[in-house]
């Protein structure tokens, strides 16, 4: 903040003033000379900068904290007097009172330019005199904004230049492009004429078929203006992509003495402007029918096993697609198909037998587990009825006889 001794830009003293200017009457004279008078400490000026777009309106509020009824003025960049109190010397009207009181003043100044960006001064005639600046700044959004590609028609795996320009906008724009949903990087430059800058990106892009009828997008970040953009669709030429698709039989093999229908796809930009069929390595067979896309061999034989190839072309290349043919014995699908019952009976077979085998091991298993147990218990029986250790071997031995006197009458 820095003090003046005297009121800078009231040009009415002596009646000689700068160009646009009111001289002061007399009365406001005298009250700034009032003003210089001491009124006392603690009074300060606060204000704020300003931003303002092109044409827009901009609001330059000068306040006083603890005022004491000192005059406040608003001086423009050039340091002329654009209000004293509420009156306004300058014939520039575009400024207009907002709110004059003892605390504020307020001016709002009207569709404004370039020209009028600079400071502005609040000067408060204390003693000393007080003054502070704001500094208004003059935002210029991008006038125009276009794409210029490089070539209309591109061909797929071709690289093109796209550039976009945003004129004459101030500060500098900042430009982003996007292909569909996809931010892409691009090299911007910058030119400044006067206090006006103009920017050029320049994006270089490999396209593919996939690229064809998707938007570029050249968008613009600047603080004057929000969602500016520009888009440009590609349009993508390319080679035909080939199918062979086969219609019958639909499902199984190709047998001697059937029919076989082939058709062929073909989609490109432009649309394919010849299709035809050919057998790879060796004479197409007189038997067989081609109409358009079509082929057709209505009696198979093993002399047209071969490769087919469908082969479609425009005005930017040729492409192909094979289909190998193999001829297969009449009764082939029906041999197939008997073996394989006789393949599930047999399987049934050996699982019948397995699972007998099995039953027949678990029933011997617990006959052999339970005549084991009673060999046990009676050779035990004579220990049984002993009364003392000496006897119950003797009776033990004499069991061991009596199963071996047992074991030989029943041999």
């Amino acid at each position: 903040m820095a003090s003046r001794t005297e009121p800078s830009g009231c040009s009415g003293r002596g009646g000689g003033g700068a160009p646009g200017i009111l001289p002061l009457p007399p009365l406001l004279l005298l009250l700034a000379a009032a003003a210089l008078v001491p009124r006392g400490d603690g009074q300060n000026l606060v204000t704020e900068d300003v931003t303002v777009v092109e044409g827009e309106v901009a609001t330059i509020s000068c306040r006083v904290k603890n005022s004491d009824d000192s005059v406040i003025q608003l001086l423009n960049p050039n340091r002329q007097t654009i209000y004293f109190k509420d009156f306004r010397p300058l014939k520039d009207s575009r400024f207009q009172l907002v709110n004059f009181s003892n605390s504020e003043l307020r001016v709002s100044l009207t569709n404004v330019s370039v020209s009028d960006e600079g400071r502005y001064f609040c000067q408060l005639y204390t003693d000393p005199p007080q003054e502070i600046y704001t500094t208004m700044t003059v935002l210029v959004p991008p006038r125009n904004l276009v794409i210029d590609i490089q070539k209309d028609i591109a061909t797929e795996g071709e690289e093109i230049e796209l550039n976009c320009t945003a004129m004459a906008s101030r500060p500098a724009t900042t430009i982003r492009w996007f292909k569909g949903n996809k931010e892409l990087t691009g090299k911007s430059e910058v030119e400044q004429w006067s206090d006006m800058f103009t920017v050029t990106s320049q994006l270089l892009l490999t396209v593919g078929r996939e690229d064809d009828g998707v938007p570029v997008i050249c968008l613009v970040d600047h603080p004057a203006v929000k969602d500016l953009q520009t888009q440009r669709y590609l349009e993508v030429i390319y080679k035909p992509q080939v199918r062979v698709l086969q219609n019958y039989p639909l499902q199984g093999l190709t047998r001697e003495g059937e029919p076989l229908e082939l058709t062929c796809t073909a989609f490109g930009k432009p649309q394919p402007t010849e299709v035809k069929w050919l057998r790879v390595d060796d004479e197409m067979p007189q038997h067989v029918v081609v109409s358009g896309s079509n082929l057709l061999i209505n009696n198979l034989n093993k002399t047209d096993n071969g490769t087919y190839r469908c082969e479609a072309s425009n005005a930017v290349g040729k492409s192909s697609a094979d289909y190998m043919l193999f001829v297969y014995d009449s009764r082939a699908g029906d041999e197939g198909s008997i073996r394989a019952v006789d393949h599930a009976v047999i399987g049934g077979v050996v699982a019948v037998v397995v699972f007998a085998m099995l039953c027949l091991l678990i029933i011997l298993g617990r006959y052999f587990a339970r005549h084991k147990g009673t060999y046990f218990t009676h050779e035990a029986k004579g220990a049984d009825d002993a009364a003392d250790a000496d006897t119950a071997i003797i009776n033990a031995e004499g069991g061991q006889n009596n199963s071996e006197e047992k074991k030989e009458y029943f041999i």
